[in-house]
């Protein structure tokens, strides 16, 4: 079973930039696809980007297009989700997920196999 450990979440000011990291606890992670997810208190996870296992595909939702980028460091089992132009409505708790089936891209959230721990991310204006 693989762990994912999330870290990089703080306070930042509107436009400023944070760096999510997901740390993988298996080699195996390197054969699975990456998703993004945050939750702002009172709504529902939402879809924030995606990575497939190579790191040839990405995607991303229409609010973060352009200020977000996900990257990942297989030889790391390291997963990365670099925030610029960052708004008070990125205001949430951030996860990373993991697919186990890489020819099946999703942005569902219910078909991710795990999950991390989250981290918060706070952006004031």
């Amino acid at each position: 079973q693989v762990q994912l450990v999330e870290s990089g979440g703080g306070s930042v000011q509107a436009g400023g930039s944070l760096r999510l990291s997901c740390a993988a606890s298996l080699r195996t992670a390197r054969t699975y696809n990456i998703g993004w997810f945050r939750q702002a208190p009172g709504k529902e996870r939402e879809f924030v980007a995606l990575i497939n296992w190579n790191g040839g595909t990405t995607d991303y939702a229409d609010s973060v297009k352009g200020r977000f980028t996900c990257s990942r460091d297989n030889a790391k089992n390291t997963h990365y989700l670099q925030m610029n132009s960052l708004r008070p409505e990125d205001t949430a708790v951030y996860y990373c997920a993991a697919d186990i089936t890489p020819w099946d891209i999703t942005k569902t959230p219910n078909e991710y196999n795990y999950w991390g721990q989250g981290t918060q991310v706070t952006v004031s204006s």
